[in-house]
């Protein structure tokens, strides 16, 4: 069969530019795993870049026309609300016959089946949670509209229209797997994306991964040999020396994932590549990251999210301050300045809660460098499907569902005070992060001097977050308008140092 995969364009809106977690990192490379098993298969295969290339629905649709494929499978992306776009799109490739099957899949398809199946009459079937088998099982039909119905994995609509689902098993050995087909675009990138695992060991209750892999879905790790082995393939074919493993945890549970890591890494050591993961932090161990870092490893991501136990606790991290700041010492120890997970504003937050978490980033030196302290000073949590905390959340009656999309709800904050000091910070720190998009991002070239207007700037956020946390600790709320009247000036004072 002729297969199309579309990674459909993408925009977020700037009131929505420091809310990233619509999507998992690891989702990068959903596309590329099933374009390697169809391959396998037999099957024609091609993967339009909408997003990463810049491509227009006009070029899309002249490409769908083009190709004309049995199936057109699309990796369906949340990026804040229903995109009506892309389904107003589908409608009109279904309406001209381009396609004789489409087909959605990702992190946002699966969890919203039933609404993305109601919502857009185009789209035949949704692929639920890994999509591989059901991907192949679909195209090895001689029809898929026949024989859609008893794949495991996919949903569909029956013969009256209602959604049917039979729910599929998620892959026992990760090295049976073709390694995923990465296009052009993809090596673009500055870093070579790799999955080295699947899954994670966790449950915290703001996270979604393991929705998505289903029950009988916990980690899952592909051997070290058969990981080398896909990176040498790519040194070979590309000649690149970066790459970045999207695991949502990629060590793995317990001894044996430490093990593991320090196979991985005494594999890696001689190829001389850098590399960057994710992980938690009670799997951050001296010997292990020794050896990573001997290995090539540069830069990690690491879910600290609170510097409270009982906040840690309410979001059932399964770690403790003491584990953060144990891993925060041994990964500075051995050179590496982490990127940090910190959920400042929680919905049951209190102002000592806050106060808590400012004095435990003060104390551990996470307020020294902008980007980290726009971010760690305002963050929410961002509360979407498949989560314990949006079904919590909706038991509890405190769940307002967005009206453009039932995939993300807000959860009001219980301390009026919290929201008032959550509400300056997101006002002021997303006009730094779309002020600053264009360097952050590296498109553009930063000016000379720099990182000393960083430097005041830093100092500003730092400053306004605990003025205005004593203020309200004190008082109480302020006004309204003077709240809007403090956010204009202190956005016109950062505009006049950044400029």
């Amino acid at each position: 069969m002729k297969i199309l995969l579309l990674e459909h364009p993408r925009s977020v809106s700037a009131e929505r530019c420091n809310d990233i977690a619509n999507t998992p990192l690891s989702s990068c490379l959903l596309t590329g795993y099933a374009a390697g098993m169809l391959k396998q298969k037999g099957h024609d295969v091609e993967i339009v870049e909408g997003y990463l290339d810049g491509l227009s629905y006009e070029e899309i649709g002249r490409r769908v026309s083009a190709m004309r494929p049995d199936i057109l499978g699309v990796h369906m992306v949340y990026h804040w609300g229903r995109d009506l776009t892309l389904f107003d799109f589908l409608e009109k490739i279904r309406e001209e016959r381009l396609t004789s099957h489409i087909t959605a899949y990702g992190f946002y398809a699966a969890i919203s089946y039933e609404d993305i199946l109601k919502d857009c009459h185009a789209i035949d079937s949704v692929i639920v949670g890994e999509p591989e088998a059901p991907f192949a099982g679909l195209a090895g039909g001689a029809s898929p509209g026949i024989y859609s119905t008893s794949v495991p994995g996919l949903a569909v609509r029956d013969g009256s229209g209602r959604i049917s689902y039979r729910e599929g098993k998620p892959v026992a050995d990760l090295d049976s797997l073709p390694f995923p087909v990465r296009s052009d675009a993809m090596y673009r990138l500055p870093e070579v994306n790799l999955l080295g695992s699947r899954g994670c060991y966790g449950r915290c209750t703001f996270c979604y991964v393991n929705s998505f892999y289903g029950p009988g879905g916990p980690w899952r790790g592909r051997s070290p040999g058969n990981i080398v082995e896909e990176i040498d393939g790519i040194i070979s074919e590309r000649g690149v020396s970066d790459f970045y493993f999207t695991d949502p945890n990629f060590f793995g549970p317990g001894g044996k994932g430490q093990e593991r890591a320090l196979h991985l890494a005494s594999l890696l050591k001689p190829r001389r590549i850098r590399f960057g993961i994710e992980g938690r932090v009670n799997d951050i161990h001296d010997q292990t990251i020794s050896a990573l870092v001997d290995a090539g490893l540069r830069h990690i991501l690491i879910g600290l999210e609170s510097g409270k136990d009982e906040s840690l606790r309410r979001m059932n991290k399964m770690t403790t301050v003491s584990q953060n700041e144990r891993a925060l010492r041994i990964l500075r120890k051995h050179g590496i300045e982490p990127n940090v997970g910190f959920i400042m504003f929680e919905p049951d937050s209190s102002l000592q809660d806050i106060r808590i978490n400012f004095e435990f980033l003060k104390r551990n030196d996470l307020l020294k460098h902008l980007p980290v302290t726009a971010n760690v000073l305002y963050h929410h949590q961002i509360v979407l499907k498949g989560t314990q905390a949006y079904h919590a959340l909706k038991r509890e009656g405190r769940l307002e569902l967005s009206a453009s999309s039932p995939y993300e709800g807000t959860a009001y904050f219980k301390n009026p005070e919290v929201a008032d000091l959550a509400g300056i910070m997101k006002n002021v720190t997303n006009m730094l992060f779309n002020r600053m998009e264009g360097i952050w991002s590296g498109k553009v070239i930063a000016p000379p001097g720099i990182q000393e207007k960083y430097g005041e700037v830093n100092r500003l956020l730092v400053r306004l977050f605990e003025d205005n946390m004593r203020a309200l600790e004190a008082s109480g709320r302020d006004d309204d308008d003077r709240t809007a009247a403090l956010i204009r000036e202190i956005e016109k004072e950062i505009e006049g140092i950044l400029n």
